[in-house]
């Protein structure tokens, strides 16, 4: 008989550090039990830059999400971004054996070990290996082809790799806390279990969270992921721009970016002036909106172009739905028109997820990424009964963490 599960998601963000504790029922639902969050500090781009500040606000996040959900916590799924990950497709041939003619498992663990062998930089481990779809003797399958007679079994896989010892740092830091790492997550891919459901990622879809210094990506078609990666821009380098232009303080250029900003370019919005009142010895000033916005709008256009020019040749055209923004920078007025400039699709926000507890935090895209956390941990469970799956999860983090402790 199935039980309820207690899974617990981390995401140490540029902006923000975030721990999240669900409870998985045994009828498949979701109650969140509990969230600790603290600002971020030593984290710059998504990625470990002063080791004990990071570890500091983990172990703070850790004391408040244990407070609020009262669970002792464990053990956690592990979200991890930095331009240095990298998502690849890559396709395996196998041709079964002479008087073999029915493909078997055997044959399936074969195609998916010659799919997922690509040349990787030594410096770099293998973070998912995620099918895409089978192909026997020139028909595509998308669910497994065992049982099938053909001659040739072919695998597509969209590979996501990145520096080991950057990703060995963050588990470092936990394992310190200290807690054990049951996986460890592109961080879009957690991203996109909240935003997308299984008939939008079928239909194609392209995931976009930007957050304060990391713009993530993944794009699903046919129900499986055909890009994925990572940006090193975010909206604190909007905020960064402001104060470079109007030399205001950038706590203020912060807080002119949110209530001031408009992304879309549209004129009627950037018409007269925006005042920055006097504070702390700083003289008033006057910016032009013209002049705000067109540094908005510059720095998220130049984003979501690098983001388009990443994406294979000619997927745009097979999404079929349209592209969702998440992230706390999603929440920038007009940014989503400026989307739908660029990429020419429907633009959406993730719709409220499907889950019970402290309604506050679901509604706020910029925890994406913690809540999705949750979904693919139970997802990985659906996969795995018994425990046992496709992933071998221990292993796998054994081969990141071979050191003991």
């Amino acid at each position: 008989m199935a039980k309820t599960k207690i899974h617990v998601g981390l995401e140490i963000g540029t902006t923000k550090t975030v721990m999240v504790v669900a409870e998985v029922k045994p009828d498949g639902t979701v109650k969140i039990m509990g969230l600790g969050e603290t600002r971020s500090a030593g984290v710059r781009k998504g990625e470990i830059a002063d080791y004990p500040q990071v570890r500091a606000c983990v172990k703070s996040a850790l004391l408040e999400a244990e407070d609020i959900s009262d669970v002792d916590i464990n053990s956690i799924f592990l979200a991890v971004t930095g331009s240095h990950i990298a998502g690849v497709n890559n396709r395996g041939t196998f041709r079964l054996p002479e008087g073999e003619p029915e493909i078997r498992p055997e044959h399936i663990d074969e195609v998916k070990e010659i799919a997922s062998d690509i040349a990787i930089p030594s410096e770099h481990v293998y973070l998912h290996s995620l099918i895409r779809n089978y192909v026997v003797d020139g028909q595509p399958h998308t669910t497994t082809p065992v049982g099938l007679l053909g001659r040739t079994l072919e695998a597509d896989f969209h590979i996501v790799h990145g520096v080991r010892t950057r990703i060995q740092n963050s588990i470092k830091c936990v394992r310190e806390i200290p807690l054990d790492v049951d996986d460890v997550v592109f961080a879009p891919i957690a991203s996109a279990q909240i935003a997308l459901t299984k008939k939008r990622k079928e239909a194609g879809a392209l995931v976009i969270d930007i957050g304060g210094g990391t713009t993530d990506y993944v794009l699903y078609i046919d129900g499986a992921i055909s890009a994925s990666g990572c940006i090193p821009v975010g909206g604190d380098h909007v905020t960064n721009d402001i104060h470079l232009v109007t030399h205001i303080p950038l706590s203020k250029a912060e807080q002119i970016k949110k209530e001031e900003g408009y992304a879309s370019g549209d004129p009627e919005r950037s018409a007269g002036t925006v005042t920055v009142p006097d504070e702390g010895g700083f003289p008033e000033v006057e910016i032009k909106r013209q002049v705000l916005n067109d540094v908005i709008r510059w720095r998220l256009q130049e984003t979501l172009e690098l983001v388009k020019a990443r994406l294979p040749d000619g997927m745009l055209e097979r999404v079929g739905t349209g592209v969702f923004l998440t992230g706390g920078t999603s929440l920038m007025k007009g940014f989503g028109e400026l989307a739908c400039d660029v990429f020419g699709l429907p633009v959406y926000r993730p719709e409220q997820p499907d889950v019970s507890g402290v309604h506050a935090y679901f509604k706020d895209p910029q925890y994406s990424t913690a809540l999705g956390l949750i979904r693919y941990a139970q997802i990985l469970d659906e996969e795995r009964p018994g425990g046992q799956g496709s992933r071998k999860v221990g292993d796998f983090i054994r081969s990141l963490w071979p050191f003991g402790g």
